[in-house]
């Protein structure tokens, strides 16, 4: 089936299978910053931002995605050094194995864009969806606070 994908700016048109995965998809085009590890919804690693809101890519056929605008972890880049987010990440220690991360960056970015003032229970509730098994998620959810902080002082400034 013919389709038309907004991917990180970026208009596509592609020829998709009925029964692909837009996780597939996107990594068929070189976006290899999203993982699949479980193809089950259950872990997170494949979370893209679909019409702002994260979800879970490999429960998304790629043609349920024509219409929307599709963002991965490389769609948040703005130029060469880290996104403001994955410093932060950074910045706390958040990171490890590095496998979770993109997901998890996904998933606070859909939250960051929802709420500039998220709480401590509503950072949790976001990345809940998302496994770690190497930092546990306080250097997490700190990192996630730290950005949203960033946010606000920013937007104050201007």
């Amino acid at each position: 089936m013919k389709a038309t994908l907004d991917v990180n700016g970026r208009r596509l048109e592609a020829e998709l299978a009925p029964d692909l995965r837009l996780s597939t998809y996107l990594r068929s085009l070189d976006l290899t910053g999203l993982k699949e590890g479980c193809c089950e919804g259950e872990c997170g690693a494949c979370t893209v931002l679909l019409d702002g809101r994260p979800v879970n890519s490999c429960l998304v056929f790629a043609f349920q995605a024509e219409g929307q605008e599709i963002v991965t972890i490389e769609g948040l880049s703005q130029g060469e050094g880290p996104y403001g987010l994955q410093q932060a990440f950074l910045d706390a220690g958040a990171v490890q194995c590095g496998y979770c991360t993109p997901g998890m960056v996904m998933s606070a970015e859909g939250l960051l864009r929802a709420s500039a003032a998220p709480t401590e229970a509503e950072i949790r509730r976001a990345l809940a969806g998302n496994i770690c098994r190497c930092t546990g998620f306080e250097t997490i959810v700190h990192a996630v606070a730290i950005e949203a902080r960033r946010r606000r002082q920013e937007e104050a400034s201007k």
